[in-house]
């Protein structure tokens, strides 16, 4: 059985290499496989071309879903969005349904109706089961349920370095089967929970080729050789011991990962897509930030992934992508639901009480008070 996958807010493609590389068998081989992708920005596009679908470019719509004509998308079997988490991050002014990102997983919802996929994987930051309360987890939870043919759905906040990627990133995952098919997906058991892969192992097994793409160093001051020098592995700007001069001036809210080094020992801390100075992830001996190339690792993309566009926006698409691992992880337990193969699973953390007639009338308040 092969399920053709569309997304929206596809960025560099850190869901869409997920699905493609999960498989399953049983009798027959049950596989992913791209139909057509959304994103606005054009050196994500270019990216996820060439590396997921170099051969039918044109299935890549590089245009703001606010001017995407649904009625021209190919019939899918599953969907798959990351939307922008902007405004129910932690990091930054939280706005939530009132900022300009929030409301944009509706555009999801209307994809969802239009084509009624057989499965649909929606993401984002943590921060959103906290972003008003909690009342726009489950505005977002009633729409979804609601939509299509009706959808059960599993919403789970995972920790990707339970899943192989050398990274402790958590993102909520909210997996949806249609409700006329009568299964249930369940959260695949961790992997690597009890051993997660380090920074030492994601870095240097095997060791990146000195001929590797998007490995281009950052040009660090003095000032930063210097700050970094006194700042140990698995430190901080806050709590290194650092000379008067090379401590920063901050008095509003002290990020942990500003000037923070790896530590060799453990996964990496969140890699992010944007930030100024002393938030591009900085190596635990060397005293500089890691390369793209080194970020695209700590994200789980292979080597032969290449980036495309300048620096800034290669950092910027690493950071903001979804772990390829984490991502194959979801997608081989959805196909193993479907293929009616038994899987090691955990409960959900995220109560599914959320979804029901209170969730509902809260929805519906919310979109008339803030959408």
């Amino acid at each position: 059985m092969i399920y053709k996958l569309g997304e929206l807010f596809s960025g560099p493609g850190g869901l869409a290499l997920g699905a493609m590389n999960a498989k399953v068998q049983n009798g027959s081989l049950h596989s992913i496989v791209h139909a057509w992708s959304n994103d606005f920005d054009e050196s994500s596009c270019d990216t996820y071309t060439n590396n997921i679908c170099p051969e039918a470019p044109e299935s890549v719509i590089c245009q703001d879903v606010r001017t995407l004509d649904i009625d021209t998308l190919s019939p899918i079997d599953g969907f798959a969005y990351g939307f922008p988490c902007n405004d129910f991050s932690i990091v930054g002014e939280k706005k939530g349904f009132d900022g300009d990102f929030g409301p944009l997983y509706l555009y999801g919802v209307n994809i969802i109706n239009k084509l009624k996929p057989k499965f649909f994987v929606a993401e984002n930051v943590g921060g959103l089961s906290s972003s008003g309360g909690g009342r726009a987890l489950e505005k977002i939870l009633a729409d979804l349920a609601e939509s299509g043919n009706g959808y059960n759905l599993t919403v789970h906040l995972y920790n990707a370095a339970h899943y192989g990627v050398p990274q402790a990133r958590n993102r909520i995952i909210i997996v949806g089967i249609d409700k006329t098919y009568n299964l249930k997906f369940h959260v695949p058991a961790p992997t690597t929970k009890d051993r997660p892969v380090t920074a030492l192992i994601a870095l240097t097994v095997p060791p990146i080729s000195e001929t590797a793409t998007n490995n281009e160093l950052t040009n660090q001051s003095a000032t930063v050789v210097e700050r970094l020098k006194h700042i140990k592995a698995g430190e901080n700007v806050w709590n290194a011991n650092l000379p008067e001069h090379l401590k920063l001036n901050v008095k509003s809210a002290k990020l942990s990962q500003i000037y923070k080094r790896l530590d060799p020992n453990k996964p990496s801390y969140t890699i992010t897509g944007s930030g100024g100075g002393g938030t591009h992830c900085y190596h635990w001996e060397e005293p500089r930030a890691l390369t793209n190339r080194e970020r695209a690792r700590i994200q789980s993309f292979p080597d032969h992934y290449v980036f495309s566009g300048k620096k800034e926006q290669v950092r910027k698409q690493v950071g903001m992508a979804v772990p390829p691992k984490l991502a194959e992880a979801v997608f081989t337990a959805i196909l193993k639901t479907f293929a009616g193969i038994e899987y090691a699973h955990i409960p959900a953390n995220i109560d599914q009480r959320m979804v029901n007639q209170k969730a509902k009338e809260l929805a519906e308040k919310i979109s008339s008070d803030a959408c």
